[in-house]
Parts: structure tokens; C-alpha cells; sequence
């Protein structure tokens, strides 16, 4: 009867117990959440019960399951424990960093609830994608180093690892040294403000915005919802547009090629009237003006500006469109035209070289002779 009743304790007491502490655990957290809706670290942490109860539930076990008198687990004492050693290990790292996790994300939340500058928030958000990810690789290499001195074999060689570890070091730093130029890279545009998260960008003749930023890429979504992956060394070595560096407000152009005729003054008053009632002009500045001229047409630059660079798109596109269509109703004459002349039939075109023929092959005796046949 014993050995029936003992490791239903054991093990029902242990699940019976861990939910518990779990239930408790979360119905403390709500009414704290409650309490404290300015923050949302409360209902973050939330998130952790779940790796809580693994890790209560099998630190239980591994503190109680000798207690369970089976013929299996006394032959099997060694690596039973030393299974849930492990076990208890991964999911302490696993509650580590749902608690960092939900720790800099309250941070950065207060701090972009707080500022109203959108280039702050978006470098506080790279850089706190960046921290968080440097903790979990941190936390995840610790776990499983301490995992591996669990076994006592991967102790002995511990000796010898550190000595050869110099060694190791300028061999891995040697085949590895693109990932790590990537590595440095990427702290670097960390936190030296080079580029940032949802910032507008061309490369490599792509426009597009900076959708995640890691210690090794960054991936650039375009216009059209491609995602250009790229390594963060191309940041720091090569030139590239960034248009929300020093602010988002940005200045487009449309450039117009028109007969000399068109009225350019008509088509300033024109276009003030477009942009007063366009939803995507910022009203900082505009201007129309001719740039340049060739022999048949002549150059015609608008100048608009934008809050950003997706209002600034618009906003081209649309003066494009309505100036043209304009232009097109009212001033026709002014868009740029070809002039042509009819080419000559191909058998008038023969008749006239036989003329020519003919009159080219009559002498001046063929001349003189019908002179004296009219006398």
C-alpha cells in the first residue's frame, strides 16, 4: 500500500501544488494590474507563469523523487537526477528571460508613452530589441554551460579547454571574423544612432523602411512588401540613405517636360490650389519653376514637402497626375510635341527621279536642233 500511496503523494502533490502557486501567482498579478494601469509590467509578467510552474514543479520532483520507492527509478537514480537538473536549469533560464523581457519592455513603453519625438523612440526601440537579445544569447550560453558541468566527464575536461582556450580563441576568431565584424556592427548602429527601426532608407537603389535590426542583419520592408535582408557590416562600410535622420519631414520634386508655350504662371496658381487641398502637404514650402530648356521643350521642376516619406509619395504622385490632366483640359498646346512631314509616295517619288533623268540626258544639241525646227 505504501509504495501505491507515496508517489501519488509525491507526484500529485507536486502537480496539485504547483498549480496552486501558479493560480495565486496570476490572480496576484491581475489585481495589481488593476490597481496599476499606468504600467503594463503586471500583465507582462504574466506571461511567466507558465515557466514558473516548470520550474516549481520540477524542482519539486528533483528534491522528492527518491522518496518514490520503485525498483526503476533506484536503478536509474544518477540519471534521473541529473535529467531534471537539467530540466530545472532550462526553464530557470526560460523564467530569466521572460522576466528581463517583460522588464525592458515596461521600460520602453513608459519611455515612448512619455516622449513625444518619434527618432528618440525609434533608437530606444532598436537599442532595447538589440539589449534583449544580448541577454537571451547570455543567458542561453550560461544554461547551457551549467548544464554540461553537470556531467562529471565534461568537468575533467574543463582543464583542459581553459588551457587550450587561448588557442581556440585566435582560430575561432579567425574563421568567424565576418560574423563577428557583423556583431560589432550591430552595436554599433545600436548605439551610435547610425540607423533604426522603422526608419525610411534607400540601398542599393531599394527604398524601403528598417523592419528588424539584430547583432548579425537587418531587413529592410520596401514599398511593394519585399523584405531585403542585409548584413549590418553594409551599414558601417557603405554609404546609404537614411531620410529619417534629423527628422521625417521631407522635401519631394516632380519634374514636368513641356512645350515653351506652357503657361508656367497659370500652373503655379495651379498647383497652390492642388496643395491647399491635399491632406499630405505639410504647408513648410512649395515653389514651380522652369530649370532647364532644349529646342523643343523646356524643363519644369515642382517643389513639395511632407511630414514624411510616405506622404511625400503621395503627395508627388498626385501633383503629377492632376497638373497633367490639367494641362491636358485647358492648356493642350503645352505638352511637348513632335513635329513631323508627310514622307513622298514611293512611285511619285520614282516618277520624279525619271523626270530628272530624262531632263539631265537632253544635250545642248537636242536644244539648238529643236530651235531651228520652230524657225
Amino acid at each position: 500500500m505504501e509504495n501505491v500511496l507515496r508517489p501519488l503523494i509525491v507526484l500529485g502533490g507536486s502537480v496539485v501544488l504547483t498549480l496552486l502557486v501558479g493560480w495565486l501567482a496570476d490572480l496576484l498579478l491581475r489585481r495589481a494590474d488593476a490597481r496599476h494601469p499606468e504600467t503594463p509590467l503586471w500583465d507582462l509578467l504574466r506571461r511567466c507563469r507558465l515557466p514558473l510552474q516548470l520550474v516549481l514543479l520540477i524542482g519539486l520532483l528533483r528534491g522528492s523523487y527518491e522518496q518514490i520507492a520503485w525498483q526503476i527509478i533506484e536503478e536509474h537514480e544518477v540519471g534521473i537526477g541529473r535529467t531534471l537538473t537539467v530540466l530545472l536549469i532550462g526553464a530557470g533560464a526560460w523564467l530569466v528571460v521572460r522576466i528581463a523581457s517583460a522588464a525592458v519592455e515596461t521600460t520602453y513603453t513608459r519611455y515612448a508613452a512619455a516622449t513625444r519625438d518619434p527618432a528618440r523612440v525609434r533608437r530606444v526601440r532598436t537599442q532595447v530589441t538589440l539589449i534583449m537579445r544580448i541577454v537571451t544569447a547570455v543567458v542561453g550560453v550560461v544554461a547551457i554551460a551549467a548544464m554540461l558541468l553537470t556531467f562529471p566527464d565534461f568537468r575533467a575536461v574543463g582543464t583542459s579547454v581553459l588551457a587550450s582556450a587561448g588557442l581556440i580563441g585566435i582560430v575561432a576568431g579567425v574563421a568567424a571574423q565576418s560574423t563577428l565584424s557583423n556583431v560589432f556592427a550591430g552595436f554599433q548602429i545600436a548605439f551610435g544612432d547610425m540607423v533604426r527601426i522603422g526608419d525610411t532608407v534607400v540601398v542599393d537603389g531599394e527604398w524601403g523602411v528598417v523592419e528588424e535590426v539584430t547583432l548579425t542583419f537587418l531587413t529592410v520592408r520596401t514599398w511593394d512588401e519585399r523584405r531585403i535582408t542585409m548584413p549590418v557590416s553594409y551599414f558601417t562600410s557603405k554609404p546609404f540613405e537614411n531620410w529619417s535622420r534629423g527628422g521625417a519631414q521631407i522635401t519631394g520634386t516632380v519634374f514636368f517636360h513641356l512645350d515653351h508655350a506652357a503657361p508656367v504662371g497659370l500652373m503655379r496658381e495651379r498647383l497652390r490650389e492642388l496643395l491647399a487641398e491635399s491632406p499630405a502637404w505639410d504647408g513648410r514650402g512649395w515653389s514651380l519653376v522652369v530649370t532647364d530648356t532644349t529646342p523643343s521643350t523646356m524643363l519644369v521642376r515642382a517643389v513639395v514637402t511632407a511630414k514624411d516619406a510616405d506622404d511625400v509619395w503621395t503627395l508627388r504622385c498626385a501633383v503629377r497626375e492632376e497638373l497633367i490632366a490639367w494641362l491636358y483640359a485647358h492648356h493642350p498646346y503645352a505638352l511637348p510635341r513632335v513635329a513631323t512631314t508627310t514622307a513622298p509616295d514611293r512611285d511619285d517619288d520614282r516618277g520624279t527621279r525619271e523626270d530628272r533623268r530624262s531632263d539631265g540626258d537632253r544635250g545642248p544639241r537636242d536644244d539648238h536642233r529643236g530651235d531651228a525646227d520652230r524657225r
